[in-house]
């Protein structure tokens, strides 16, 4: 029976609606996040304004990230969800329209980015608390891995296509993306399911901070998730810092800018095989086995940038480092949506989202000035211990080594699970 999950899972008419309206969606995102600094560039000739206005998405989920998940969780989701797919039609159409008649502006691009930043922050908090009312809760691994699988093939294969829709015109990944915004939205009408579990006593009297709060307080009296998650946050601080570092470390060996890209291909691809095989690690290992693994490898792994001979070899490095990851994102978000309420969902993934962005950005911000101060090769060394400390700490953690298998059944009732037996303190 278990080989049957997958194409169970594919059977669930909902489920399917949704993963193929993300996966329109994510094309369009690729073709959209390409070809907006090339026009910035056209537009002003700064890359200053051009990584401005690409980091704008981020400032917009580390500002709006609570709050979202607070909406979200008072908020109908799949409303929210179709409204949000939506708005980021209308604001991307309107980057279309600006530039076929000529008249886009760095203003409109500076609106649309922040506004369609908190409408992307919306929509995934939504579509993440939402996943197990959507699917069996056995099969939410299966799920979450189809998610992880979908990505990594964009990742692969999206940069291609939205090189090829530029060169066709600059106004055909805008027009792409907004088609893919309006599929999404059209493919979650169609869906059945609820979004939510029907809750008569919502609180919609009480204030946004309050609910905040408290989804905060829930969170961290989790001492698993508490735990790993600021592990992950420290280890977003390295990946953060990583990818300029990988970077410079193949420009120092002679790479050009595609075999740059193949580097970054093979971790794609490294990433889309561990998604591949996220469900049945997921179910075969404990959690804490699970983070423990991916510390270590890439504790290990992480090293070897600097001993890299040449570029092919860092593509391999990059495939080999990047298989785990996806594992353990699968491991821990099912774990994570198991054990939480339905009512608190929206609150805790965004918490959880929020920290490790913010942390994402942090590494990302210090990279460039550690690199100038220490040098490529040291700060390899230096994320590789950093890495280590993390593997050591989770592997003594014994809250962590005694997590169970992610199996995706919920667990609402407060006895029905040790780590959420505080949580009504």
């Amino acid at each position: 029976m278990k080989t049957l999950r997958g194409p169970v899972l594919l059977r669930n008419r909902d489920f399917s609606l949704l993963l193929s309206g993300q996966l329109i969606s994510a094309i369009g995102d690729q073709a959209h996040f390409m070809a907006l600094p090339l026009v910035v560039l056209a537009l002003t000739g700064s890359p200053t304004q051009a990584g401005f206005v690409l980091g704008l998405g981020t400032v917009s989920f580390l500002a709006f990230g609570l709050v979202a998940g607070a909406l979200v969780d008072r908020w109908d989701r799949k409303a929210t969800m179709i409204w949000c797919e939506l708005g980021r039609t209308i604001l991307t159409a309107g980057v279309v329209a600006a530039l076929w008649l000529n008249r886009l502006t760095m203003p409109q691009l500076y609106a649309t980015a922040l506004l369609a930043g908190m409408l992307t922050t919306l929509f995934q908090v939504a579509s993440t608390a939402a996943l197990p009312n959507v699917v069996d809760p056995r099969h939410l691994s299966t799920a979450l891995g189809y998610q992880q699988s979908a990505t990594g093939a964009v990742s692969v294969f999206g940069a291609p296509l939205a090189g090829a829709l530029y060169a066709v015109g600059r106004v055909v990944p805008f027009a792409v993306n907004a088609v893919s915004f309006a599929v999404s939205a059209a493919s979650l009408r169609l869906m059945r399911t609820q979004f939510q579990v029907d809750r008569q006593d919502a609180r919609t009297t009480v204030g946004l901070t309050t609910e905040i709060r408290e989804g905060l307080g829930w969170l961290w009296r989790q001492p698993v998730i508490r735990f790993l998650t600021l592990v992950s946050a420290a280890d977003k601080v390295r990946y953060g810092a990583g990818y300029l570092l990988i970077i410079t470390l193949a420009q120092q060996l002679g790479a050009s800018p595609l075999w740059i890209g193949v580097i970054f291909s093979g971790a794609a691809v490294g990433a889309m095989v561990g998604a591949l095989v996220s469900t049945k690690a997921t179910r075969c290992f404990r959690l804490g086995r699970i983070a423990a693994v991916m510390l270590w490898v890439e504790a290990l792994m992480f090293p070897l940038y600097a001993l890299a001979p040449n570029p092919l070899v860092l593509a391999a490095v990059a495939a080999a480092e990047s298989l785990v990851a996806p594992v353990y994102a699968v491991a821990m978000t099912t774990h994570q949506l198991a054990i939480t309420p339905d009512g608190l969902r929206g609150r805790t993934t965004s918490a959880v989202s929020t920290l490790t962005t913010g942390a994402l950005s942090i590494g990302t911000l210090a990279g460039g000035a550690l690199i100038s101060t220490l040098g490529a090769k040291p700060l390899v060394w230096l994320s590789g211990g950093w890495l280590l400390t993390l593997a050591i700490l989770t592997t003594l953690n014994r809250a962590v080594r005694q997590a169970p298998r992610a199996d995706g059944v919920p667990r609402n009732d407060a006895a029905s699970s040790p780590e959420t037996a505080d949580m009504n303190g």
